[in-house]
């Protein structure tokens, strides 16, 4: 795994005009916030377009998302696929912004990760107090911890995947096929 620190990163995207930042993050976040020119090839966009990623993809690349998690996972799917001139932006937008990295501002979004907490929580909670009527609900609260338990141990989490679907995180997505054609360079 390659990972880039934002200082370093930042330098490498001012003196090599080639350098590709693909934001992996959904749609909403990316509106939230982003780094100047960044492309938007959300995670769940790279297994279905993945050759063509690795085909079209000219000069080096570094993969952002909120934490790095997801960036990882992204360089990882490409890794596997060939393409190995990538770097993630060590601890992600967190850290590009703690580092005072110029950013790109819209209108306020929740990161999924914040989501995946709040459902996840809610899930919970509703389930305890609802079992003080109907004890069967715990179940669901085990449920949730044995989800949220593989989620650690395979690093996904299928409620992160799901709720990355929702139109609240797709919204003003641009098409796909603009943020391919941006990636192999024709609409930069």
């Amino acid at each position: 795994m390659t990972t880039i620190d934002p200082r370093s990163a930042r330098e490498l995207i001012e003196t090599a005009p080639d350098t590709l930042v693909v934001d992996v993050r959904t749609p909403g976040e990316f509106q939230s916030a982003h780094l100047p020119g960044a492309i938007n090839l959300p995670l769940d966009q790279v297994d279905p377009h993945l050759r063509r990623i690795v085909a079209d993809a000219g000069g080096r690349m570094i993969l952002v998302c909120q934490s790095g998690r997801r960036a990882a996972q992204c360089q990882a799917k490409l890794a596997a696929a060939g393409l190995a001139d990538t770097a993630i932006l060590d601890g992600g937008m967190l850290a590009w912004t703690a580092a005072n990295g110029p950013v790109v501002n819209g209108p306020r979004r929740w990161e999924l990760e914040r989501q995946v907490r709040l459902a996840a929580g809610s899930l919970v909670l509703t389930s305890v107090l609802t079992s003080l009527l109907w004890a069967p609900a715990l179940v669901l609260a085990g449920i949730v911890g044995a989800g949220l338990t593989f989620a650690a141990l395979s690093n996904s989490c299928l409620m992160g995947m799901l709720l990355a679907q929702l139109p609240y995180n797709r919204d003003g997505a641009p098409p796909i096929e603009d943020s391919l054609r941006r990636l192999a360079g024709t609409a930069r």
